[in-house]
């Protein structure tokens, strides 16, 4: 995928899946195990959207930068 994940996330921790296995999209539900992925760990102090990089060339992930483009 080449284009980041846009959610609109509650506070607290989340771990977004970037494997394409979960049963649970958009988030990790450990179906990644082995496929050398890792999901994108996204910690909240407050609500809010963020941008999740899925194309793995981001500088600042989890967070998307726009190195995609």
């Amino acid at each position: 995928m080449e284009t980041p994940i846009v959610l609109d996330l509650p506070a607290g921790e989340h771990y977004v899946c970037i494997c394409g296995r979960t049963g649970t999209a958009p988030f990790c539900d450990g179906s990644h195990k082995g496929t050398g992925f890792d999901p994108r760990h996204v910690v909240l102090t407050e609500p809010g959207k963020v941008a999740i990089c899925s194309c793995r060339k981001s500088t600042n992930a989890p967070h998307c930068d726009g190195s995609h483009n």
